[in-house]
C-alpha cells in the first residue's frame, strides 16, 4: 500500500522518474498538511481573505488583547493610589487618567498598529522578527555595533519570559481580589484560590486550547461590553471627567509632581502593557482584523471605563482612599458584584492563556533559531499547525506564578515588579524598528526618527518609573531576562563549537562514493537517512556506523533540516534533493523559524521524487555527542559547563522532529568543545 502511495505522490506531484542524470539537485514543493497557504500557527488565516476579518477580529479579542483588556482591574487603582488625590483638587485624579489614555493613543494607536505591526517578516511579528529583519540586511557577520543590536535584541526577547511568568500571576490575583469586596473575611482567601486556578490552568495546557480557543472571543466580547457598561454607569456621577482627553491636564500633572510623576509613570505603563504580545501574534491574524477588533470594540471600552473610574473617585474622593475602596469592582452595582467577578476571573484566565501560548510560540521560534536547545513539542491539534504545548516550559512558569502569587501576595505589590522589563521591551522594540526603518526600508532618519523620537520619551518616562521600583520587584524580570539571554547566547556560542569540532573528524562524500564503486562496502536492503548538522561531507554517524557495522544500506540519504530566519519557507524551497551516486542522495528540508516541520512526511514525498521508498523501512541514525569542555573552543569554562548541561537536557533531533521512535538509532559521538 506504501509504494503505491508512493508512485501516486510521484504522478500528482509531476515529479522526474528514477533515473536521472546523478549529481543533479531537484526543488520540490509540497503542502504537508494539504490545506494550502492559509493555515498559519493556532487561530492563523490568511489576511487576505477578508471576508474572515470580522471573524479573525473576535479571535483576536481573547487571543490577542486579553492583556491590556484586563489591565483596567488594576492599572489606575495603582496609578491613583501613587497619586494620593486630595479632595478639591481634580487634577490629581484627571492627571494620571490623561495619561493612560494618551499612553493608548501614542503606544497602541501610533505606535504598534500604524508603524510596527508593519514591521513583520512574512507576516510575523515579534523581537525575533524585528531581528531577523535587521539581520538581513547585514547577513551573519557586520560591524561590531551590529552584533551588539543583535545581542540586545536577544534580551529584549529574554524579557518577554519575565513578562510571561507575571502576566498570569498579577491578572488572576487583580480578578480574586473582588472577593474582599463580597466579604472583607474572605480576603485571607484570595492566595490559595489564586495558586489553585493557575496550577489547574498549566495543568489543562497539555490537552490544548483548539476547542475552548473558540470561546475566547465571545466571553472576552462580553468582558469588553462590561467594561463599556460599567464606565457609562458610573460617568454620570462625575461627567467632568472628560476633560482627561486634554493632553496638557497629564503634562501639568507631571510637571507640578515633581518625583512623584516619575513613580506615577512606571504606573501609568500598565495601562498599555501587553502591545508586545499584541506585536508577536499579528502573524495569528493579520492587520486588518487587529484593527477592527481594537477600533470598534477595545479601544471604546478601556477608554469608557477608565473615565467611570475616575468619575466614581472624582464623585468620592475621601471614600476612594479607603482600604476596602477597590477602583474596579466598585463600579459594578452589588447584585452584579459576583458575577462580574467571576467574568473578570475568566477574563484573567483568557488573558493568561494568550501569554502562555505566546511564550510557547516564543520559545519554539528561539529553538529553531538556535538560540535554545530543542525542548519536547507536543502538537496538540492535527488539523491546525501551530497548536503547541511545550512540557519543560509550562512547568516553569507554573512554578514561577505559583512562587510569585505565595511571595508578593497582591496585585499592587506585583505591578511593582511588572513595569520595567514591559518598558525596557519597548524601548527596545522602538529603536529595532528605527533600525529596520533606516537599513531595511531606506527611510529618510527624519521620516523613521520623529515617531521614534515622540516613543522614546514616553518610554523612557516608564523606565524612570520602573527603575524607581528596581528594589521592590522589578529586579526579578530583569533577572528572569538576563538568564535567559545569557542561556541563548552561550547556546547559540556552543553550537557554532560544537559544528567545529563534528566538522574536524568529517570525510569527504567522495570518500564513501569511491568506496561504493569499488564495492568494498556490503550492502543490506533497506534505507538509511544520517541526520547531519551540516549540508558537507559525511557525517559523524555515518562514519561510525561503517566502524561498528561494516555494512551499509541499499539506499543511503544524507538528510539535514534547516531553519531559516525567514518567518517561513515558501513550499517552492522546502526541499533540495542532490543524488550523490546511484542510491545515495543529499536532501535538504528548509523551514522557517515559525513553521511546524514534518520531517518524516516531506522527506518521504522527496525520496518519492528519485526513488520507490518503504516509509517503515526507513532507519534514521543521529550522533548522542558526550561533550567535554576540554577542547579549544574559545568559549569560557563555566559557559561551556552551561552549554553541556543543556545538552544533556536538549531532546535529540529524531525526537525533537517526531521520528518514528521504533526506526531511531542513536550513536554515541564524544567531543571536545
Amino acid at each position: 500500500m506504501e509504494e503505491k502511495l508512493s508512485g501516486l505522490e510521484v504522478e500528482r506531484n509531476g515529479a522526474p522518474k528514477p533515473g536521472l542524470a546523478r549529481g543533479r539537485v531537484w526543488r520540490k514543493a509540497f503542502c504537508p498538511d494539504n490545506t494550502g497557504s492559509g493555515v498559519l500557527q493556532g487561530f492563523q488565516m490568511s489576511e487576505h481573505n477578508k471576508e474572515n476579518n470580522w471573524s479573525l477580529a473576535l479571535l483576536a479579542l481573547g487571543v490577542v488583547f486579553g492583556d491590556i483588556g484586563t489591565s483596567p482591574l488594576y492599572a489606575l487603582r495603582e496609578a491613583l493610589t501613587h497619586a494620593n488625590p486630595r479632595p478639591g483638587i481634580p487634577l490629581d485624579v484627571l492627571g494620571p487618567i490623561s495619561l493612560m489614555v494618551w499612553s493608548l493613543v501614542i503606544m497602541v494607536c501610533l505606535k504598534y498598529l500604524t508603524f510596527v505591526t508593519k514591521a513583520t517578516n512574512k507576516g510575523e511579528g515579534g523581537m525575533f522578527s524585528l531581528l531577523t529583519l535587521f539581520r538581513s540586511r547585514f547577513g551573519h557577520s557586520g560591524p561590531g555595533w551590529v552584533l551588539f543590536i543583535a545581542l540586545a535584541a536577544m534580551f529584549g526577547a529574554g524579557l518577554l519570559y519575565g513578562d510571561g511568568m507575571i502576566t498570569p500571576a498579577i491578572s488572576v490575583l487583580s480578578a480574586v481580589e473582588g472577593l474582599k469586596g463580597v466579604n472583607p473575611a474572605l480576603g485571607e482567601y484570595v492566595v490559595p484560590v489564586a495558586v489553585a486556578i493557575l496550577v489547574v490552568l498549566f495543568a489543562v495546557q497539555r490537552f490544548g486550547t483548539a476547542k475552548i480557543g473558540v470561546a475566547f472571543g465571545p466571553i472576552m466580547m462580553l468582558w469588553f461590553l462590561t467594561l463599556a457598561v460599567l464606565g457609562l454607569i458610573n460617568i454620570g456621577k462625575h461627567p467632568a471627567v472628560f476633560a482627561a482627553f486634554n493632553p496638557i491636564l497629564g503634562l501639568d500633572f507631571l510637571i507640578h509632581h515633581g518625583h512623584e510623576s516619575v513613580v506615577l509613570m512606571g504606573m501609568v505603563l500598565l495601562a498599555v502593557t501587553g502591545c508586545e504580545a499584541m506585536y508577536a501574534d499579528i502573524g495569528h491574524f493579520g492587520r486588518p482584523p487587529l484593527l477592527k477588533a481594537w477600533y470598534i470594540v477595545v479601544f471604546p471600552a478601556l477608554l469608557l471605563n477608565y473615565m467611570g473610574q475616575g468619575a466614581l473617585v472624582l464623585s468620592d474622593v475621601e471614600g476612594s482612599l479607603q482600604p476596602g475602596f477597590h477602583h474596579f469592582f466598585n463600579l459594578a452595582p452589588k447584585p452584579l458584584l459576583i458575577p462580574v467577578i467571576l467574568l473578570a476571573t475568566a477574563a484573567t484566565i483568557i488573558a493568561s492563556q494568550a501569554m502562555i501560548t505566546g511564550v510557547f510560540s516564543l520559545t519554539q521560534q528561539a529553538v529553531q533559531l538556535g538560540y535554545l536547545p530543542r525542548l519536547r513539542i507536543v502538537h496538540t491539534s492535527a488539523d491546525v499547525r501551530g497548536q503547541i504545548y511545550m512540557p519543560q516550559v509550562n512547568y516553569a512558569l507554573m512554578i514561577a506564578c505559583v512562587a510569585l502569587v505565595m511571595s508578593f501576595k497582591s496585585s499592587s505589590a506585583l505591578a511593582a515588579a511588572y513595569g520595567l522589563s514591559v518598558a525596557l521591551d519597548m524601548f527596545l522594540t522602538s529603536i529595532m524598528f528605527f533600525l529596520v526603518a533606516i537599513s531595511v526600508w531606506k527611510w529618510p532618519v527624519w521620516k523613521a526618527g520623529l515617531p521614534v523620537l515622540v516613543f522614546l520619551t514616553l518610554e523612557s518616562g516608564y523606565l524612570a518609573g520602573g527603575f524607581v521600583k528596581f528594589f521592590d520587584g522589578a529586579w526579578f524580570p530583569l533577572a528572569v531576562g538576563l538568564f535567559m539571554w545569557v542561556l541563548m547566547k552561550t547556546w547559540s556560542d556552543g553550537r557554532v563549537i560544537l559544528r567545529d569540532a563534528m566538522l574536524r573528524g568529517r570525510l569527504p562524500t567522495d570518500f564513501l562514493v569511491n568506496e561504493m564503486k569499488s564495492n568494498s562496502i556490503i550492502r543490506v536492503p533497506g534505507t538509511a537517512v544520517f541526520m547531519s548538522a551540516s549540508a558537507e561531507g559525511l557525517p559523524l554517524c555515518l562514519l561510525h556506523h561503517l566502524k561498528h557495522n561494516k555494512a551499509l544500506h541499499k539506499q543511503v540519504v544524507l538528510l539535514t533540516v534547516k531553519f531559516e530566519e525567514d518567518a517561513r519557507v515558501t513550499p517552492e524551497d522546502r526541499a533540495v534533493i542532490e543524488e550523490i551516486y546511484d542510491e545515495f542522495w543529499r536532501v535538504t528540508l528548509s523551514y522557517g523559524f515559525a513553521d511546524t516541520p514534518d520531517v518524516f512526511a516531506d522527506l518521504v514525498r522527496a525520496l518519492g521524487t528519485q526513488t520507490t521508498v518503504k516509509p517503515q523501512g526507513i532507519s534514521f541514525y543521529q550522533s548522542r555527542e558526550l561533550l567535554l569542555t576540554t577542547g579549544p573552543g574559545k568559549m569560557a569554562a563555566w559557559r561551556k559547563k552551561i552549554f553541556t548541561f543543556f545538552s544533556r537536557l536538549a531532546r535529540p533531533a529524531t525526537g525533537y522532529f517526531e521520528l518514528p521512535p521504533r526506526q531511531v538509532i542513536e550513536l554515541g559521538i564524544q567531543l571536545e568543545l
